[in-house]
């Protein structure tokens, strides 16, 4: 929302170096410094607990394969590897999950601590750890020892944040990988943020005007009854912790492990393909982050075999390709998680909330916070009926060490399905050795941890399955908090895992998601109210359904550029109700902006959607939905540091926006009035002003020369790391320090195409600013028409090193399209992984 505190955070201190050397000097000096940490691409490194022998060959862009003698051998090289390639990836997630960032970081980032203590991801893994079998804590305590081997040998040679920030990481447990999952899980729902900007806008504008705020897709009512559970309450200043916790909920969102919406999949039949078999296609979108959360690997095992992309930290292949089958995923945009509003009040020492008429005493959990630089904290965190009180943790204080006193008022109570323990552990593992689509729905219908869209298919079959787990509401749609004191409002079970949406070789020749509303109005059980706009399932279906497919159209696919959303406005703009009323406010403009609105609506009718980087009318485009964005809302939300305002753009990033939403209708909407003025305005009004506006900007920030306009000169691509990201909020030496390794650190800008609504996503806030932060992270395509069906690219490189060639050598790989095989036939593995390798033998 505000703060962005990405991972990892360090704290670089290379000291009298920055002053004394050239920038090209620095960064020489920091390749000596850090390359010891970098694996060797040829030798022999013995280590303790291989049983035999395993080898590691690299790729041009330094992805492995792995190849051994047993299963055993392979988890254990996998832990090595990723140790190797992101350590400090590795350690950040598993601090992030464990609220222990300013053991690492110092106070900065303690409402980061204090906001995943709250959530209590620890109990969460603990549970699924404890329900797994057997066979799947071997497997963690295997990998475990691999990242051991790793941390073992290279204990004095630390990746260089770990290093500079003088951290030193503790040894992988097997529990650390089922926290790290826990933690990606918890990053698939979406609606806990909505819930608190719900809060955050109701606050400014009031529940009776909410309704026209919140998510809602064309053809559904506005959740009037909704908005309506907020009626009659106080809110204004009465939810202690608000505004913090709307901050760090933001500052998660930032580390990219909250709510992180969109991937697109796809199958499609070998009906509706040149070569007579199936494609299956695969892009998941994350923000930008240097190194991508992705890192692809492949494994070579007498009774394991699988290519594709791994999170580090996790042993196993999540999205890819086994030999027979190939499977990909996209989020569900399950609402799995709801707010309940508690009202709360002390009696002596204890903190009483109020359910169905008593007072009941909140139960106590008790946490210390240790921080770097700072002596510890100790502090209480509260618990309800529904769950933890996410405020009691987080709250305005004069010191960021002093506890909130959390006295009368509303309590925010979280209650989620992570404490539902199950067998999901062992069906992921499953599924990457199903070896048909068959064995595929076996598998993914035991997955209750993770609310996912399953594709895969296979050389004769494609499939689709709905996994997760889903609440039953008693009343309510869990778009916006609930009172917690009324039971009408509360759980009642899971739905039915026999409801949840699935498909099998449709009659049309393909399936596929993206993030849409994946079941129609009225379907028997509620997946969520909240969705992702509908333009790229649109793009989607209009060229799936085209002709026949193979590799290069599925290429095209992924890197498609056009948004159905600019037919869709040029149709609002030409509809009957709308032509002439927009057309006589464009002339009541003044001269000069009436001739720029003139221009800009021209322009827009004849725009074909292409959202090209080299396109002038694309970027006349992107500008007038910013500038219609702030003149519909900003009046009421603003000013642009609001908080209502921040939550009204973040929420914009999340599923199907209120900005879309007035566009395309609603234009009864109380919105359409500017406050600022003394008239009362209608959507025309606002339409023409911000069409004037969009030529305004961009003659502002690209000139007055037309032929100089490109929507890649507004819209860009950058990597950063985290400590850039985070040197704005560091002492000024420090930031100095850092801004000075910006060309070591950092990659970009470059020009981006596309927009949120395209395939290939290159999403950015509405009415806040251009640059892009959500990207496809990675590519995967099976096909299997071609003799080594599986191709794949990454978002960044292989390694989180800044020493390494591999650091950043993916990013023109991905912007190129230029996609590395995945080979199973052993003919083939020289040509890729060529002869060089790293031999880990047993340590005697």
């Amino acid at each position: 929302m505000t703060l962005r505190l990405p991972f990892p955070l360090v704290r670089l201190t290379v000291g009298m170096a920055f002053g004394l050397v050239s920038l090209a000097g620095c960064q020489s000096y920091l390749d000596n410094r850090y390359s010891a940490g970098l694996p060797p691409a040829q030798g022999i490194q013995p280590l303790s607990g291989l049983a035999g022998s395993a080898s590691i060959r690299r790729n041009s862009l330094g992805m492995p394969l792995i190849e051994t003698s047993s299963f055993h051998d392979a988890l254990f090289a996998l832990g090595y590897v990723h140790a190797t390639d992101r350590l400090s990836q590795m350690v950040s997630l598993r601090l992030t999950a464990q609220g222990r960032l300013a053991e690492m970081a110092g106070p900065g980032v303690l409402e980061i601590d204090r906001f995943m203590r709250t959530v209590n991801l620890l109990q969460s893994a603990e549970l699924l750890y404890r329900e797994s079998s057997p066979r799947m804590k071997k497997f963690f305590e295997v990998y475990a020892r691999g990242v051991n081997a790793y941390l073992f040998r290279h204990r004095d040679r630390l990746p260089m944040d770990l290093a500079e920030s003088g951290y030193r990481p503790e040894y992988w447990k097997p529990e650390d990988s089922v926290l790290v999952f826990c933690l990606l899980n918890f990053g698939l729902s979406v609606n806990l943020q909505e819930e608190i900007a719900a809060l955050v806008m109701a606050q400014k504008v009031g529940s009776d005007k909410l309704a026209w705020l919140l998510p809602t897709y064309p053809d559904e009512p506005l959740p009037v009854e909704e908005a309506a559970k907020l009626q009659g309450l106080n809110l204004g200043g009465q939810i202690p912790g608000l505004a913090a916790l709307e901050r760090a909920a933001g500052q998660v969102a930032a580390l990219n492990m909250l709510g992180v919406a969109a991937s697109n999949n796809w199958a499609i039949a070998g009906s509706h393909t040149r070569g007579g078999k199936p494609i299956l296609a695969n892009d998941t979108h994350l923000p930008l982050s240097m190194p991508s959360y992705w890192n692809f690997v492949q494994i070579r095992a007498p009774k394991f075999q699988a290519a594709g992309v791994s999170i580090a930290g996790v042993p196993a292949v999540v999205a890819g390709f086994n030999g027979k089958l190939g499977w990909g995923m996209t989020m569900v945009m399950g609402d799995n998680q709801d707010l309940f509003l508690e009202r709360i009040r002390r009696e002596g020492s204890r903190l009483m909330y109020q359910a169905d008429g008593k007072w009941l005493a909140a139960r106590e959990r008790h946490e210390t916070f240790f921080i770097k630089g700072q002596r510890p904290v100790r502090e209480i965190i509260y618990e309800t009926r529904h769950g933890p009180l996410l405020n009691s943790a987080l709250g305005e204080r004069k010191h960021p060490i002093q506890p909130l006193q959390l006295g009368s008022g509303y309590g925010l109570a979280l209650k989620t399905t992570q404490l539902e323990a199950d067998k999901s552990l062992d069906a992921f593992f499953d599924l990457s050795r199903a070896q048909s689509v068959d064995e595929a729905f076996a598998a993914t219908g035991r997955i209750g941890t993770s609310a996912l869209n399953m594709v895969f298919a296979d050389r004769q079959s494609i499939g689709w399955q709905v996994t997760g787990r889903f609440p039953n509401r008693r009343e309510g749609l869990g778009l916006m908090p609930s009172p917690g004191w009324d039971g009408r409002y509360d759980w009642d079970g899971f739905a039915d895992p026999m409801l949840h949406p699935y498909d099998q070789d449709p009659a049309q020749g393909w399936l596929g998601t993206a993030n849409h509303r994946i079941a129609p109005r009225g379907y028997g059980m509620q997946l969520s109210s909240t969705w992702y706009a509908p333009e790229r399932f649109e793009r989607l279906a209009e060229r799936a359904g085209r002709g026949k497919h193979d590799t290069r159209s599925t290429i095209a696919m992924q890197y498609d550029q056009t948004t159905t959303f600019a037919a869709k406005l040029k149709a609002m703009f030409e509809a009957p109700g709308m032509a002439e009323p927009l057309r006589a406010a464009i002339a009541a403009l003044p001269a000069g902006e009436r001739a720029k609105a003139e221009e800009a609506f021209r322009r827009l009718l004849a725009f074909d959607g292409r959202l090209a980087a080299s396109s002038a009318d694309a970027a006349l485009y992107g500008a007038f939905l910013h500038e219609s964005a702030r003149h519909t809302f900003l009046d009421e939300l603003g000013p642009d540091d609001s908080q209502a305002w921040k939550a009204l753009l973040q929420v914009s990033g999340l599923s199907y926006s209120a900005q879309a939403d007035h566009l395309l209708g609603r234009d009864d909407s109380p919105f359409w009035d500017d406050i600022g003025t003394p008239q009362v305005e209608d959507k025309p009004a606002i339409l023409a002003r911000g069409l004037a506006a969009a030529v305004n900007l961009l003659e502002a920030q690209l000139g007055h020369d037309r032929s100089g306009w490109q929507w890649g000169k507004l819209h860009r691509y950058e990597w950063l790391t985290g400590s850039t990201q985070l040197a704005p909020h560091l002492p000024a030496g420090q930031a100095r320090s850092i801004k000075a390794l910006h060309g070591y650190l950092d990659r970009g800008p470059y020009p981006a195409g596309g927009d949120h609504s395209t395939l290939n996503v290159s999403a950015y806030h509405w009415g806040e600013g251009f640059d892009t932060w959500l990207i496809p992270a990675m590519r995967i395509i099976v096909d299997f028409n071609q003799a080594e069906p599986m191709l794949g690219v990454n978002s960044s490189g292989q390694s989180g090193n800044p020493a390494s060639p591999h650091y950043a050598d993916g990013i023109e790989a991905w912007m190129k399209a230029q996609y590395l095989s995945f080979p199973f036939q052993p003919a083939n593995l020289d040509k890729v992984y060529g002869t060089r390798r790293l031999l880990l033998t047993p340590k005697k």
